[in-house]
C-alpha cells in the first residue's frame, strides 16, 4: 500500500476528468457512477451522511457504531507484547462456534531492532530475525469484540495485502524486493507466505512460496476452480504488472498444497492486453471508457526469483501491459476484481485517480468497471480517490479502502454504480484505510486505519445496495 509515493505535487493544476461508470456482476449492463469529485450519492443509496465522532477516531453514518478490536501499543497479544503497528490487508474467516477469526498484516519494512512496535519474534514462527513485519491472528465474538490476539508469522517484511484461499488460509504478500544483507535482513524477501488462522502448527518454520515469484507483491487472489493465482505488483519505474501463476498438472488446491511446490513449479506469467482490433495496449491507464474490454494473454517470467533483474524489468517492447500501483484484488462473480490506485503522466500515458478492473478467466478478458477522474481537491470531504484494498460486499457492490491524499474514507459502490461514504478517518493524521472485510454473517464490517494501527469492528443497520 503505502510506499512513499505522494500525489500532492501532481494534483496541482489538474482538472477533474469525466464521470466514472460501474459494471458489477454478470448482468452486462453499464451503470453510471459519480466521479471522484461528484456530489454525494442520491437519496436511498448508501447510509446517509457521516456523523462526526466526538472521540475523533471514526465518523460513521447515523445508526452505526464502532468498537476498537486491536490498537498498536495499547492492546496486547496473548504472549504479552503490545499489538504491532501498521495494520494492513486483512482476511476474515468463520470461527468455530461463531464469531470471526482475522489474519491482520503489519506493513513494517524497517529492521526489527529499530522498529518500535514490531511483530514479536516468537520461537518457531519467525522467518528472518532481522525483519519486523508479519501477521497477527485476531479472534472475535459474533459482535466483533476481541477475544484474543496472537502471532501468526513473524520476521517477514512490508506485509501489505494478500488474499483468502478457498481452503481457508491467508496468503500474506511482501511488498519489497529487499535481499539479504540490506536493511537489516538476513534472508531474501519479496515473497508470498501462507498463514493458517486455525492451526498454529502449520505456521511453524515459515517458508516463502517461491513458485509465486519474488517482487513487490501487493495482493493475491485464488481461482477456486483451477487453483491458479493472480498476483498484483505495486511498483514503478517501470510500472508494475499483473501476474498469473498457472498451477502445474496434478496440483490440488488444498491446505498444504502450496508448501509442497518447488521454486519453479507451475508457470508464472505477466498479463499482455490487446484491444478489440488486436492492437497491443501498453498501459492500463489508456482505458478511459467504462466497459472497455481487452483480450488477455500471458507472457512467462524468465527469472521469477529475480536475482539480478526485477521481474517487471525482464520484459521489453510489447511483451506485457503495465499499470501504475496495481493494488487490491478480490474474487467474486466468477472472476477477480483488480484495483489500480492512481496514475500520473510522469508514470503513465493517461491520468486518473483510480480504476477497478474485472478479469474473466473463462473468456480471458480484462474489463474496466470503475474509473475515478483526477480529484482536484483531495482535502474536500466527499471527493473520493485512490482505491486500494477492495472487497466484494455481501450487501451488494464493492467496499473500497481509500489511499489517496487529503481526507481518507472507507467507501461503498452500489450495484447500480453510486459511490457513497461508509467511514472517515478523524484521527487527523491522513492515514489510509486498509483491510475492509465483512464477517461471515454479514453483521460486522472490519477495517483498519493503517497508522498507528487500529482495527475497528463496525455494526449498524446494513441494507442491500442495489
Amino acid at each position: 500500500m503505502t510506499n512513499g509515493m505522494s500525489r500532492r505535487g501532481f494534483l496541482r493544476g489538474t482538472a477533474a476528468a469525466g464521470a466514472g461508470v460501474v459494471l458489477l456482476g454478470a448482468s452486462e449492463v453499464l451503470l453510471t457512477a459519480p466521479n471522484a469529485a461528484a456530489a454525494p450519492a442520491p437519496a436511498g443509496v448508501g447510509y446517509g451522511p457521516l456523523v462526526a465522532d466526538p472521540a475523533k477516531r471514526l465518523a460513521l453514518p447515523e445508526g452505526f457504531k464502532y468498537t476498537v478490536v486491536t490498537e498498536a501499543g495499547v492492546t496486547k497479544l496473548e504472549s504479552g507484547e503490545f499489538t504491532p503497528s501498521n495494520h494492513d490487508g486483512t482476511g476474515a474467516f468463520k470461527a468455530k462456534g461463531g464469531g470471526t477469526v482475522l489474519v491482520n498484516n503489519h506493513e513494517l519494512g524497517d529492521p526489527f531492532a529499530t522498529t518500535k512496535l514490531p511483530v514479536p519474534h516468537l520461537e518457531g514462527l519467525t522467518y528472518d530475525e532481522g525483519s519486523a513485519g508479519g501477521c497477527t491472528i485476531v479472534e472475535t465474538d459474533k459482535d466483533g469484540k476481541r477475544v484474543r490476539e496472537f502471532v501468526g508469522i513473524a520476521g517477514t517484511a512490508t506485509n501489505c495485502a494478500g488474499g483468502i484461499t478457498p481452503w481457508d488460509t491467508w496468503l500474506t504478500c511482501e511488498e519489497t524486493e529487499g535481499l539479504a544483507g540490506s536493511g537489516g535482513r538476513t534472508k531474501d524477501h519479496g515473497y508470498v507466505f501462507e498463514v493458517d488462522p486455525f492451526d498454529q502448527e502449520a505456521n511453524k518454520n515459515p517458508q516463502p512460496i517461491k513458485a509465486l515469484g519474488r517482487f513487490a507483491h501487493e495482493a493475491a487472489v485464488v481461482d477456486p476452480k483451477s487453483g491458479n493465482i493472480l498476483l498484483t505488483e505495486d511498483a514503478g519505474g517501470p510500472n508494475g504488472l499483473l501476474y498469473r501463476w498457472e498451477a502445474p498438472k496434478g496440483f490440488k488446491p488444498k491446505k498444504g498444497g502450496l508448501k509442497e511446490l518447488g521454486p519453479t513449479d507451475g508457470v508464472l506469467a505477466a498479463m499482455r492486453c490487446t484491444d478489440k482490433g488486436g492492437a497491443f495496449v501498453d498501459d492500463l491507464s489508456r482505458a478511459t471508457e467504462i466497459g472497455t474490454t481487452y483480450n488477455v494473454t500471458w507472457t512467462p517470467v524468465p527469472d521469477r526469483d529475480a536475482r539480478t533483474t526485477s521481474t517487471r524489468k525482464q520484459f521489453t517492447g510489447d511483451q506485457v501491459t503495465r499499470g501504475h500501483k496495481l493494488e487490491g484484488a478480490w474474487w467474486g462473480d466468477n472472476g477477480a476484481y483488480i484495483a489500480t490506485s492512481f496514475a500520473r503522466n510522469e508514470d503513465s500515458p493517461v491520468e486518473h485517480d483510480g480504476q477497478v478492473w474485472f478479469y474473466d478467466p473463462k473468456r480471458e478478458t480484462f474489463t474496466l468497471k470503475v474509473r475515478f477522474g483526477v480529484n482536484p481537491n483531495p482535502d474536500q470531504d466527499g471527493a473520493f480517490d485512490g482505491p486500494d484494498n477492495i472487497a466484494v460486499s455481501p450487501w451488494g457492490g464493492l467496499i473500497v479502502a481509500e489511499d489517496g491524499e487529503g481526507v481518507q474514507h472507507l467507501l461503498g459502490i452500489s450495484e447500480k454504480g453510486e459511490s457513497f461514504p461508509m467511514a472517515r478517518n478523524e484521527l487527523g493524521n491522513g492515514s489510509e484505510f486498509t483491510g475492509p472485510v465483512y464477517s461471515n454473517d454479514k453483521k460486522v464490517l472490519f477495517g483498519n486505519i493503517q497508522t498507528p494501527g487500529i482495527m475497528f469492528a463496525i455494526t449498524g443497520p446494513w441494507k442491500t445496495q442495489k
